[in-house]
């Protein structure tokens, strides 16, 4: 499927939820590098500068603030950014210095929302719109 192209970072620290959400943007054609904290994430987006269409990024991260790692994500102008959380975040400054390139995704979501938000972020997007 042509709208499946793309490499996906995830970093979330709940080891089940990183194995779920591998497991099933694997299946749909995505490449998936996971990441168990913060340090990993910063380490795989080192690696492979520009190499990621979209990172998806637990908002509570342990030794990192959503700002922090956010920014150090969006920093690529190509990366979109999905922030999860089952805790009400101000995704608000993130919004502000990458205008359609970040998305908020609640915590507990199934794979046919995560599907959803993921395919919505990479979507081309249309000129004046």
């Amino acid at each position: 499927m042509a709208d499946t192209a793309g490499r996906i970072l995830i970093v979330d620290d709940e080891p089940p939820l990183l194995r779920m959400m591998s497991i099933y943007l694997g299946r749909m054609g995505y490449g998936v590098t996971i990441a168990a904290s913060a340090l990993k994430a910063r380490a795989a987006l080192a690696e492979c500068p520009g190499g990621f269409a979209a990172v998806v990024l637990d908002a509570t991260m342990p030794n990192s603030s959503l700002a922090e790692i956010g920014g150090d994500i969006l920093a690529d102008p190509n990366v979109r950014l999905i922030v999860a959380s089952g805790y009400p975040v101000d995704i608000s400054g993130l919004e502000a210095a990458a205008p359609g390139r970040v998305a908020f995704l609640h915590k507990p979501f199934s794979p046919e929302m995560l599907a959803a938000t993921v395919r919505r972020m990479l979507a081309p997007k249309e000129e004046g719109i």
